[in-house]
């Protein structure tokens, strides 16, 4: 059978440790049999980073803002032992939070269902979407290792010279201190790409922070997406039956935990990185998650959630036999070609994604998964598969498909 055409390269960013691995497992098996594959590729492996400055990185997001549509693999973010173990020049920041930061917009992320792998939390009945603000706080944050008594100051220099000056602490002994900042511009980004993609999806939408402790940082998020809605989306809602509403992060949790599901969830930059792991190891397991950023100037970049699974590829190198759920990342490659399809007017494009996404989850459905599932599933008679297993026995499920 004929590959399918590309007529549009998409931005490919390649990865760390184990689903760097898998990347191209994906590729060999899955995705480059079956379709002219067409893309600029970036090696974002953290030797490369290290090697360019970090320059690759940037030069990715350059490159999906040019052709619109990317998908990536799993990276590290280093701390103070990869420092050492990689032989850093410094300790980068988050590839993802650069790119994010370029490209602006929301992460939506969301668990991908499948029959046998039943959440944890028993009232959940519909999937949940995390709905992460892309831009800012920790993620961009400065930080000062204090080494003693003194004073610590948050200053503000206006253009017109005007300083505005606040106290953070009188240090009396070592400490830490952090900045964070964000922009209007951007929380307006994420909150209209929050309504226009409840409209989109006919779901209620939640939004929460801490605006009573935080009551500057916070609070302006609240503000702004209130502002927003009352300008632009009240009606809109209204006339789609569906509902927004603000809350605090911790009344949030509390409501999430005894909901049926099948809401937005919006969250700030941190708070939905954590939730959204809390949310996919609740539904089943950290590799089974699909994430999105989806810019307001039309970009989209498709990733797998979770990390470099670390553990695993110490196993790999030492050929001992894994067993590395690789679901999330296969959607990720999904997700990019199907997009890469609308885009271009190329439905077999489009179609080969669907059937692939559906191969994957009939294949955990007939009991063939990897070893994170099987622990959980409620099927019997499971076959436990490994790493490459798995991936060549969605590729038969695939051919069937056809």
């Amino acid at each position: 059978m004929a590959k399918i055409e590309m007529k549009t390269a998409l931005v490919e960013m390649d990865g760390d440790e184990m689903t760097r691995i898998i990347w191209q497992m994906i590729k060999d098996e899955l995705i480059c049999p079956y379709v002219e594959l067409k893309s600029e590729y970036f090696d974002l492996g953290l030797e490369m980073r290290n090697a360019t400055d970090d320059q690759v990185t940037i030069d990715s997001a350059e490159a999906t803002k040019r052709l619109g549509v990317a998908v990536k693999c799993a990276t590290i973010t280093p701390n103070a032992a990869r420092m050492e173990e990689y032989d850093l020049k410094q300790m980068w920041k988050s590839p993802n939070g650069t790119i994010r930061a370029l490209l602006d917009g929301t992460v939506f992320r969301a668990p991908i269902v499948v029959k046998g792998i039943d959440p944890v939390v028993r009232t959940w009945k519909k999937p949940i979407t995390i709905a992460r603000h892309a831009y800012g706080d920790v993620y961009k944050n400065t930080e000062i290792r204090v080494p003693g008594a003194g004073t610590a100051e948050l200053v503000f220099t206006a253009a017109d010279g005007t300083v505005t000056r606040e106290k953070i602490h009188e240090f009396e002994g070592a400490g830490v201190i952090q900045g964070t900042h964000n922009l209007d511009a951007s929380i307006e980004s994420f909150a209209r790409s929050c309504f226009e993609y409840a409209l989109a999806t006919g779901q209620d939408l939640w939004f929460a922070t801490k605006d009573t402790i935080s009551k500057t940082y916070d609070h302006r998020f609240k503000d702004v997406f209130a502002e927003v809605f009352e300008a632009d989306y009240r009606t809109r809602f209204e006339a789609a039956g569906i509902e927004y509403f603000y809350t605090l992060i911790d009344d949030a949790v509390a409501r999430v935990m005894k909901s049926e599901g099948g809401f937005i969830w919006a969250c700030k930059n941190y708070d939905g990185d954590v939730m959204s792991d809390m949310l996919s190891s609740a539904f089943g397991s950290l590799a089974m998650m699909t994430s999105v950023l989806v810019s307001p100037h039309g970009y989209f970049e498709y990733e797998a959630a979770h990390g470099t699974v670390q553990r695993h590829y110490y196993k790999h190198l030492k050929g001992e036999p894994t067993s590395t759920n690789s679901v999330a990342t296969i959607f990720a490659w999904t997700g990019a070609l199907r997009k890469r399809g609308e885009l271009d007017a190329t439905p077999e494009l489009v179609e080969f994604a669907d059937r692939l996404e559906r191969a994957t989850i009939q294949t955990i459905e007939a009991g063939k998964m990897t070893g994170d599932l099987a622990r959980i599933t409620s099927l019997e008679d499971v076959t436990t598969l490994g790493t490459r297993e798995f991936i060549l026995a969605v590729r038969e499920t695939l051919d069937a498909l056809a």
